[in-house]
């Protein structure tokens, strides 16, 4: 099992997705804790790092979580994203080894990682994107 976290924000009915050098599919922005970390403070330090944006600590709030094949791993590996709402200060850029930022609808399913089908299906059914 791999444990990431994942930041859900969605605008205009599209979710933010990102897409690392040398993937070609689109992934929810997020990461891994490092050792000591609680979600609050990895997902805000990986949100930083990949986006260049800071996530307001009060305003994060847990939507879900979601468990998916992951991409390039042996079948049975599983990701595991625990996922949060949350406000941001400043505009979201591609940075570190994110190479693109999308805002995703139903129509983009095939550039979407297993998991982040998952994420999009959900944001679906509950109607906040087309």
């Amino acid at each position: 099992m791999i444990d990431k976290l994942a930041w859900v924000v969605v605008q205009n009915r599209r979710f933010l997705a990102t897409r690392s050098y040398g993937k070609s599919q689109f992934y929810l922005p997020g990461g891994k804790r490092e050792s000591g970390e609680t979600d609050q403070q990895a997902l805000i330090r990986e949100i930083q790092e990949e986006l260049s944006v800071s996530l307001n600590p009060e305003s994060l709030i847990p939507a879900k979580v979601f468990r998916a094949q992951a991409d390039g791993k042996p079948l049975g590996v599983e990701v595991q994203l625990t996922c949060y709402w949350g406000e941001t200060t400043g505009t979201a850029l591609a940075s570190a080894e994110i190479e693109e930022l999308a805002w995703l609808n139903s129509q983009d399913k095939s550039r979407c990682s297993v998991a982040a089908l998952k994420v999009l299906d959900w944001l679906v059914q509950r109607g906040l994107i087309d």
